[in-house]
């Protein structure tokens, strides 16, 4: 499964009015692990930059009028993030509106907001009530942010990946436990791989007897219609 985890940064927050995109940071996750590719550009947004943008991005006047256009860069960005490849954006909506009003006005095909997969709503639906800016979910699961002194967007793509991997359930959610090696199963004088032995003693339950007297009474008061009486064993 092929994921682009990516961010811009703009001039304000008018997609259809005056604003542009002056950044664009994105990198490839394959099967939720980085493969290294990564597409970076800065954007000449042909006009000047608000005080208020600067002082987010730090990415002013002087630095970005040699800067490419949208419409020269607009190619390469498609194709690095593909057809099909989920978009992991923090705050979705925001990003997802300056991309495709920039792709409209280049001339291509927008985006199908079904391709965005938003982390700001991933992290409130998973903890409610608590901040789910990008700095606080990093304080949250402990991954060094100590160098965003300003946004940036390849950097916050580098940490939203890292977020984004713990939102979905730890740096390994597609991890398999292999089955033994056939090397060590036991085998027939014929070479053929036999089924291993049971155990001589079943292990010892981990329940406690008060945990299961406690568990037993839990169940009871359920009811002869719960599920835990329906298919319990006789």
């Amino acid at each position: 499964m092929r994921e682009i985890v990516l961010d811009t940064e703009t001039t304000g927050f008018d997609a259809e009015g005056a604003d542009r995109i002056v950044e664009i940071g994105a990198l490839e996750l394959l099967n939720h692990l980085p493969t290294g590719r990564t597409f970076h550009v800065y954007i000449n947004p042909e006009r000047a930059m608000p005080k208020e943008a600067f002082d987010v991005h730090g990415l002013g006047d002087d630095f970005l009028h040699d800067k490419p256009k949208f419409a020269a860069v607009a190619r390469d960005f498609i194709d690095f993030i593909g057809s099909e490849a989920k978009l992991v954006i923090h705050n979705a909506s925001f990003d997802m509106k300056f991309l495709n009003a920039e792709l409209k006005r280049a001339g291509h095909p927008v985006l199908p907001w079904s391709r965005a997969l938003d982390t700001v709503g991933m992290a409130r639906t998973k903890f409610p009530g608590s901040p789910a800016s990008l700095d606080a979910l990093c304080r949250r699961f402990g991954i060094d942010n100590s160098g965003r002194e300003l946004h940036g967007a390849l950097l916050d793509s580098e940490l939203l990946a890292e977020v984004y991997l713990e939102l979905i359930g730890g740096r390994q959610p597609d991890l398999v436990l292999d089955t033994p090696a056939e090397d060590d199963a036991p085998r027939d004088p014929d070479g053929r791989i036999q089924p291993r032995a049971p155990r001589p003693r079943p292990l010892p339950p981990r329940l406690t007897p008060a945990e299961a007297q406690a568990h037993a009474e839990f169940v009871a008061a359920l009811g002869d219609q719960s599920i835990w009486a329906r298919f319990a064993a006789p």
